[in-house]
């Protein structure tokens, strides 16, 4: 995926704005204090930064609390911007690492048109031709993969028979009027969106049964059933759960697979090696379910990342004794 697709609700506004409010009360890009899961990164300082969607800023937040809890002095610049301003902070040494996506690396970085479909092929082929070519090395991957999906509120499905997204090509061509879609703007126009997958399915949509909507807009449209029976939505997105909807199957694999994983430069790796050793025991427990609880606290319960990282965190037992 070339750019992760922005949260743009209310939800991650507040989200996003509580975040800030944290950043400002420690001062804006002033250290955070260390705190006392162990000392391998003593006398370390990370600025690290984040993307500007609920998860990636989830993400940054998760990493901020634990290198912190293992001694380093941390620089919060988490909400940072898409995906293009983190990656240039990232080679610029404005900032130290940020979570990146398997996909976005091996499309938008690498350039690369073709995606791998093997999860663990796609990130070996996108870590080592990342840090060839430029450097930066990929610590991970999460077994999470946000990636695109479409969706449907569950009763609706049963009513359609709909279970894959070969279906909904298929009820583009005999009940029209049912294949009604609700996307973003961007995914309008992606390879790896609307264009690429009705190639890909044969499905051939009407104009006016597309409607491009805001991405908080299309879950709860979806979920009405009035403007479209179809979504755009992201599989790790807690509002799929919390609002009842049905994801179909991709069963052709259009989609690529976006693992989640901690970028930063070769040498901050090579100087720091404990930060491996740190990062993937949380690494290891961010799967699909995972991620999607953690984002509903934030966009559907309205709480704030950076409490609920510690809350998480020390639930986990990642912290250690003391650790926040």
């Amino acid at each position: 995926m070339l750019f992760r697709p922005l949260r743009q609700t209310s939800a991650l506004l507040a989200a996003a704005a509580l975040t800030m409010m944290t950043i400002s009360a420690c001062g804006s890009g002033d250290a955070v204090e260390a705190g006392s899961a162990g000392k391998e990164l003593e006398g370390a300082k990370f600025v690290i930064g984040s993307k500007d969607f609920t998860e990636n800023i989830m993400l940054g937040n998760l990493a901020v609390h634990l290198l912190k809890a293992h001694g380093a002095e941390i620089v919060d610049k988490t909400n940072l911007g898409g995906t293009v301003p983190n990656r240039k902070a990232l080679e610029s040494r404005s900032i130290d690492m940020y979570w990146e996506y398997s996909g976005t690396g091996w499309i938008e970085f690498l350039k690369n048109t073709k995606p791998i479909q093997d999860p663990a092929a796609q990130f070996k082929a996108t870590a080592e031709a990342d840090l060839a070519k430029n450097k930066i090395q990929w610590v991970g991957p999460t077994p999470l993969n946000n990636t695109y999906a479409l969706a449907i509120r569950s009763e609706k499905a049963a009513e359609l028979g709909v279970k894959t997204v070969s279906d909904v090509a298929n009820l583009a061509k005999t009940k029209p009027a049912e294949a009604t879609l609700c996307i973003e703007t961007e995914f309008s126009t992606r390879d790896d969106g609307l264009p690429g997958l009705s190639k890909a399915y044969g499905m051939n949509l009407p104009k006016d049964n597309v409607k491009l909507l805001d991405t908080g807009v299309v879950y709860t449209e979806t979920d009405k059933g009035q403007t479209c029976n179809f979504g755009e939505v992201f599989t790790t997105d807690g509002r799929i759960a919390a609002l009842g909807l049905t994801v179909l199957e991709d069963d052709k694999k259009f989609f690529p697979i976006y693992n989640a994983a901690m970028t930063m430069r070769q040498e901050t790796y090579q100087k720091y090696p404990a930060l491996e050793k740190i990062l993937q025991p949380l690494i290891a427990k961010l799967d699909d379910k995972t991620m999607q609880q953690l984002n509903a606290r934030v966009d559907v319960n309205g709480e704030e990342p950076s409490t609920i990282a510690a809350d998480w965190l020390g639930k986990q037992g990642l912290l250690g004794a003391g650790g926040s």
